[in-house]
């Protein structure tokens, strides 16, 4: 099996795993951790993780001029990102988060114009209005609340912002990818990421009630923090190393139907006519935007 292959594989597991987490993730907050709190907790994890695997590696020395890289990735890939996400999640449902985070690509799109030269055509700029008309009928019309989901408005509009910020991390990394080695990667990312989220998220981690969790909510956790996040991460910095940026994005037009059969399957969510709209404007509209020509 050639590396081209395995790293579709690891994209697609990684969306996998994505789409599942939008409704475990979804079933702790707030009562069992507030957002904040739980990125603090999955970031100091991964840290763990990843510090503990590279004890058993060669060390790697980081050029000087990498670093404030390193700390930009770390912003925008585990910092902004995340909270924009969790906090989102918390506000609003699984269906709506699966469905907004599909903008993506296209704002991979537009960033690769401004920072990469790439060009946009007319057919590119219309699925680029297409997609963005989507996520805005998502964050303008979705006002009726439901249990569980107090302003979805608001949390539909974070995910747009975490959309936007991962899609300038996945830009950002992947001249490292073929400098360092994954794990070096991750463990400084997440080192630098704990730091930063420390401040944020300590009251929130500290309000848990650790010691009286119940078994349902701890595996939970731990699906958050090994799958959700090592190895999500881990999958998608080893597929840049084979694929583009834009690729990888193309992968999250998987969530929303894992998220969505999930959700409904778990009595979540549900499908309402405006999320389907939502979702074939915007999935029309990577699909526009993404075409190569001839």
């Amino acid at each position: 099996m050639n590396k081209r292959v395995l790293a579709l594989l690891a994209a697609t597991a990684a969306s996998a795993i994505y789409g599942a987490n939008h409704t475990i993730a979804k079933g702790l907050m707030p009562d069992v951790i507030q957002p904040f709190g739980f990125i603090l907790l999955r970031v100091s994890g991964a840290a763990f993780v990843f510090w503990f695997i590279s004890l058993f590696l060669p060390s790697e020395k980081v050029d000087r001029r990498d670093w404030f890289r390193f700390l930009a990735c770390a912003f925008f890939g585990m910092v902004l990102n995340m909270l924009m996400f969790f906090k989102g999640l918390s506000l609003s449902t699984p269906i709506n988060s699966s469905v907004v985070i599909t903008v993506a690509p296209v704002l991979l799109l537009v960033l690769s114009a401004i920072f990469l030269k790439e060009k946009i055509t007319w057919l590119k700029s219309i699925g680029i209005g297409l997609g963005l008309s989507g996520a805005l009928a998502l964050i303008l019309f979705g006002l009726k609340t439901q249990p569980n989901a107090p302003n979805i408005p608001l949390g539909n509009l974070l995910f747009v912002v975490n959309a936007a910020s991962y899609s300038v991390y996945l830009i950002l990394v992947k001249p490292l990818v073929a400098k360092y080695n994954s794990i070096t990667l991750m463990k400084f990312f997440f080192l630098f990421a704990f730091v930063m989220n420390l401040p944020i998220g300590i009251q929130e981690f500290t309000d848990v009630s650790w010691t009286t969790l119940e078994f349902s909510a701890i595996w939970r956790l731990t699906f958050v923090v090994i799958a959700t996040t090592v190895l999500t991460y881990l999958f998608n910095i080893y597929a840049l190393k084979q694929l583009s940026p834009s690729t990888i994005g193309a992968f999250m037009y998987l969530q929303p139907l894992l998220a969505a059969f999930i959700a409904v399957m778990a009595g979540a969510d549900t499908i309402t006519p405006l999320r389907i709209l939502a979702a074939v404007l915007i999935f029309t509209g990577v699909f526009l935007s993404s075409r190569k020509p001839r």
